[in-house]
């Protein structure tokens, strides 16, 4: 029996890590069936995904790293494609590892391409080609899927093309078409043997024999990140916090005490009093969540398209950012007119329920100098992403904004445990001064990336933020005193320890001048590649940039040098090569199937390859071969051949890699990481795939080389 356990012990693993991930479900309609010649219909491609999976859509940049979905459609002389393929209704998403955001689709994704009719017996071939990852594997898989639309009749004499060319690009204004008919359910997420062509320029009315290329669909709206990220939750308890952050300003904390004193003063019975304070507060929360709901009404999918990918929007966010915190910091006060106030007051005395919206109205108004900047930097934030997200925000922003008002009305013996105003309150304006300047700089480094402006290199933005986050600290310590301030002849222990707290960061920030990757700030500073001088990757490259230990002597240099490597580390792009090299060494081989798509494989790369024990076994002890699935290279004619898995000739690397880690290691998904034998190419131990457990990865490698090692003994 024992023995049957350590069998199946063993072989367990195996079994796991060779299961199939099977691809969605897609059915294939059109939106009518009978047509006239020179009348349009639309193509429906709808998709039933896993609900643990997602699936990558086709309007985001191909450049920000995730794999666009791409529609490829064989040009005949019967129909000619209008415009673009439309995602229905695809969702956002920042990504900190991308530094952007991408489009994609959750459970039901759709499509839909316009095509005009021109002649009867149509025959419409579409090739799919995507890309489905889940958070809950952490794994990517790549899949392709072909249809043919020969159901549509076509009445009438032959027509002939009058449409442009279009250019095959989503345009940047363009927003996610809108389900049309009777779908309403929300939506997410080149052929090998032509050659491909812009999906648009399609030549129309030509004889099918003379058509030798194919018309790729590839859509892109360069989708950067705003400075929002985190889901809508995340959100809303930012917003929260802030709206209690507001409460600690010089325009409103003294405003408490007075408000609950009228209501608790204001005679009557305390019944009444606390009704008028939960009016008051239910005010306050109408007030800026109709402020949220206006905002959400600009916040729709073509709103959010231009804040992602437009730099007007961004720079426009930075201006905003350094104007509240020369504001905050005392350079000038942010006033409404004083006319506007004063219609407002007038109206609170009227008394009545009316009164007390307008008193909560009034507090609005009257604490904007403060509250301004905010309300405004959680604004600023909240566009471009959920139409829900300002609104939940300025909810969640009033929510704490009000609480306090109405619980001192109806409690207001806690009144005396409230500290007296003072110049701390001061203090509090100008530390949230020092942290939107430093967050300004966050949008335009969103702008300098996405135009490669190159203004905002890594150490230059880390060097802004070092000398903005160290005048935080000497003013905390007292060494800086802003307009406003009062003389500080000593500092509370609070004030001390956030001052240590900030210089700590200030000593955490500095070493990343130098190469350090400051992983938990890896969403807010731009790629580690910009930098000019990476002390890090010298010290492991010994000066060169390359690691010298794994130096590949003895063996040819790699097919693909346009590809590369993480960390300085040296390797192959092609299994062949990298099985000779090892044979040559004397070492087993790594392999990593990967693919420029997969976000998980790059955070593998980030979290547990840079670690030094995990670099130094792959630098010393390993062959790598580095495999990508999704690469669009074309492989030498010499080179091309037909998969026995599917019957398909493959002519790129990607095609190629895909097809050796199904049809050999019976896996689709990445990333996925096997140690094989240089001599019989068979896996030393089980695979492994996403995890980010630096030890479990060294454990990995370290059982690879030791079965290696005695298998080289035994012979």
């Amino acid at each position: 029996m024992n023995y049957f356990g350590m069998l199946l012990a063993f072989f367990l693993p195996f079994v796991l890590q060779a299961q199939m991930v099977q691809p969605p479900t897609w059915t294939y309609s059109v939106s009518k069936q009978e047509v006239k010649a020179g009348d349009e219909t639309e193509l429906i491609f709808q998709a039933e995904i896993d609900p643990a999976w997602y699936l990558y859509s086709t309007d985001f940049d191909p450049d920000l790293g995730p794999y666009v979905t791409e529609f490829t459609f064989t040009p005949n002389a019967t129909y000619e494609l209008v415009g673009d393929i439309k995602p229905i209704n695809p969702k956002k998403k920042y990504d900190e590892i991308w530094d952007g955001e991408y489009t994609y689709f959750k459970k039901h994704a759709e499509f839909r391409q316009k095509v005009r009719m021109l002649k009867a017996n149509p025959s419409i071939v579409a090739h799919i080609e995507y890309q489905i990852c889940s958070d809950e594997t952490g794994q990517c898989v790549l899949f392709e899927e072909d249809h043919t639309f020969s159901d549509i009749r076509v009445s009438g004499n032959a027509a002939t093309s009058t449409s442009e060319p279009t250019t095959g690009k989503a345009s940047l204004d363009e927003k996610p078409t809108q389900a049309v008919a009777d779908v309403t359910r929300d939506a997410y997420v080149q052929d090998d043997t032509t050659e491909p062509a812009v999906a648009g320029k399609m030549p129309a009315a030509q004889d099918t024999a003379t058509v030798q290329q194919t018309a790729v669909t590839r859509y892109s709206s360069a989708a950067t990140a705003t400075a929002a990220s985190g889901g809508l939750l995340g959100f809303m308890v930012v917003a929260f916090g802030s709206g209690l952050l507001a409460l600690l300003t010089p325009c409103v904390f003294p405003m408490i005490p007075m408000t609950v004193s009228f209501f608790t003063r204001s005679g009557g019975a305390r019944s009444k009093a606390i009704q008028q304070a939960l009016i008051y507060g239910l005010s306050i929360i109408l007030i800026y969540t109709l402020i949220g709901t206006v905002i959400s009404r600009l916040n729709g999918p073509e709103f959010a398209n231009f804040v992602s990918t437009h730099w007007l929007p961004n720079i426009l966010f930075f201006a905003v950012f350094i104007f509240f915190a020369l504001a905050f910091l005392g350079m000038f006060e942010i006033v409404l007119p004083s006319s506007l106030v004063s219609k407002v007051d007038a109206q609170a005395d009227k008394g009545g329920l009316v009164g007390v919206f307008f008193m909560a109205f009034t507090l609005v108004l009257v604490s904007f100098s403060c509250t301004g900047p905010i309300v405004g930097s959680l604004l600023v934030a909240s566009a471009g992403g959920e139409v829900l997200r300002p609104i939940a925000g300025m909810f969640a922003f009033s929510l704490a904004f009000a609480l306090p008002f109405t619980l001192f009305a109806i409690f207001p013996q806690w009144l005396s445990n409230l500290p007296k105003s003072g110049g701390w309150l001061n203090s509090v304006k100008v530390v949230l001064g020092f942290l939107e300047l430093a967050l300004a700089f966050k949008f335009l480094s969103v702008a300098d990336q996405a135009y490669h402006w190159n203004l905002l290199d890594r150490e230059i933005y880390l060097a802004i933020w070092i000398a903005v986050f160290a005048g935080l600290a000497l003013y905390l310590f007292g060494k800086i005193r802003l307009p406003h301030d009062s003389v500080l002849e000593s500092i509370s222990v609070p004030r001390l320890l956030l001052a240590l707290v900030t210089l700590g960061f200030v000593v955490y920030l500095i070493p990343g001048l130098f190469g350090a990757p400051l992983k938990a700030l890896a969403g807010y500073l731009p790629p580690q590649n910009t930098l000019d001088f990476d002390l890090t990757n010298q010290r492991r490259a010994g000066g060169t940039g390359v690691l010298a230990s794994n130096s590949l002597e003895g063996c040819e240099p790699p097919k693909y040098d346009f590809l590369h490597l993480p960390h300085g580390l040296q390797g192959y792009f092609d299994l062949e090569q990298a099985m000779a090299c090892a044979r040559a060494q004397n070492k087993p081989v790594f392999v990593d199937f990967t693919g420029h798509g997969c976000v998980n494989c790059r955070e593998m790369e980030a979290r547990v390859w840079s670690d030094p024990r995990v670099l130094q076994r792959l630098n010393e002890n390993f062959v790598i071969a580095s495999l990508y699935v999704d690469d669009k290279t074309d492989l030498p004619e010499a080179e091309w051949y037909v998969s026995e898995y599917d019957g398909k000739e493959k002519r790129t690397i990607g095609k190629k890699n895909a097809d050796l880690q199904i049809g050999r290691y019976g896996n689709n998904a990445q990333p996925y990481y096997l140690l094989l034998d240089p001599v019989t190419g068979k896996p030393l131990v089980p695979p492994t795939a996403y995890d980010l457990d630096v030890q479990h990865f060294v454990e990995f490698l370290d059982a690879g080389r030791e079965a290696y090692q005695q298998q080289v003994a035994l012979k």
